[in-house]
């Protein structure tokens, strides 16, 4: 297929572009540039895609002409991001994306691979959420992920199909790092510290996903007949891979040498659901989970080992998705819509 992946430049495109490219799709990279300071190891890949340097709320019908399949990344990608400004989280999340796939269905656009997330779900008392199961969205940006899928599925016909993949929280390596990702900060602040220092008790549930496990899922949609994606929700992910925090905190901890973990009380964070991945794992072509939070772990153990990680690039702002929005817009780089000023 010829596909546009929007958000290349970021924790998940960075692999995901490649990764297509490998799998003989052609690719063009849209993304607008917020975190291009952070580059934190070379991977070995040389296959990149076309590349357009541009915001996704300014992506027109020109520049989707010809192309089989969107996959949609490009967004305000964490919850303390969201809360940063409630209205261009809204702008950019729920509105420009349907958008998007309003113009990719106007020009014949078959396939659009939007990447949710299982924080739609919000909170639970214990029991597995599946793709029927209510959704129940504490946050802006999970609200903006509901929205979504309501308003772009109801765009589906015979010749538009759109695909949501209610991702779990990403974790494991990528050049474009991410530090603000539970198991990735504290897997950091093993490394740095010798600690981890938890404000919490660490009760809440969270089910994880490795970073390239999100990258098969999307490559597996766009292999998949027309008919097995069409309209349909995935959660992507396994289910033996829900953890309460603390239970991740260990599993870091006995990665990291030297490494001690503390808790503290209930933070008052209401954020808690188990998720079933039962139905991607029977209904989705050629996908399976290949990782696991032992594994992640360690991979980051070796990666910090490789690149002598230090404090400060730990802490470097490009790594945390709000430290670094905040310095572009303090700095004036960037203005209140979040649309790059001319210097």
């Amino acid at each position: 297929m010829k596909v546009l992946v929007t958000g290349t430049d970021g924790y998940i495109g960075s692999q995901l572009a490649p990764l297509l490219i490998e799998r003989g799709h052609e690719v063009t990279g849209v993304d607008t540039g917020y975190y291009k300071e952070g580059w934190l190891y070379n991977n070995g890949i040389v296959k990149f895609p076309t590349w357009l340097s541009k915001d996704v709320r300014r992506i027109d019908e020109a520049d989707l002409n010809g192309f089989d399949a969107v996959v949609h990344l490009a967004e305000l990608s964490n919850d303390p991001l969201g809360q940063l400004n409630p209205e261009i989280t809204y702008q950019i999340n729920h509105r420009s994306t349907v958008e998007l796939a309003q113009r990719c269905k106007r020009l014949g656009i078959k396939r659009f691979v939007y990447t949710s997330s299982c924080s739609v779900y919000g909170t639970g008392s214990g029991e597995f959420k599946d793709e029927e199961s209510a959704t129940n969205p504490q946050t802006v940006y999970a609200k903006c992920k509901v929205m979504v899928e309501h308003d772009v599925s109801r765009l589906a016909d015979d010749d538009f199909s759109p695909t949501f993949l209610r991702n779990a929280t990403a974790y494991g390596a990528s050049p474009r790092m991410r530090f603000d990702l539970v198991l990735n900060n504290l897997a950091g602040l093993a490394w740095t510290t010798k600690e981890i220092k938890m404000t919490s008790d660490g009760s809440p549930w969270r089910p994880l996903v490795h970073v390239l496990d999100i990258c098969e899922a999307v490559a597996c949609c766009l292999a998949a007949p027309r008919e097995t994606v069409h309209k349909q929700i995935f959660n992507v992910g396994d289910s033996g891979e829900n953890y309460q925090v603390r239970d991740i905190a260990q599993i870091v901890a006995r990665t990291f040498p030297g490494c001690k973990v503390t808790f503290g009380k209930s933070d008052g964070d209401n954020r808690s659901y188990r998720v079933c991945f039962d139905k991607i794992y029977a209904q989705l072509p050629g996908f399976h989970c290949q990782r696991n939070t032992v594994i992640g772990a360690e991979q980051l153990l070796r990666v910090f080992e490789r690149i002598e990680m230090t404090r400060e690039i730990f802490e470097f702002r490009a790594y945390t998705r709000l430290k670094q929005l905040e310095h572009l817009i303090r700095t004036r780089q960037i203005d209140d819509g979040l649309f790059w000023r001319q210097m």
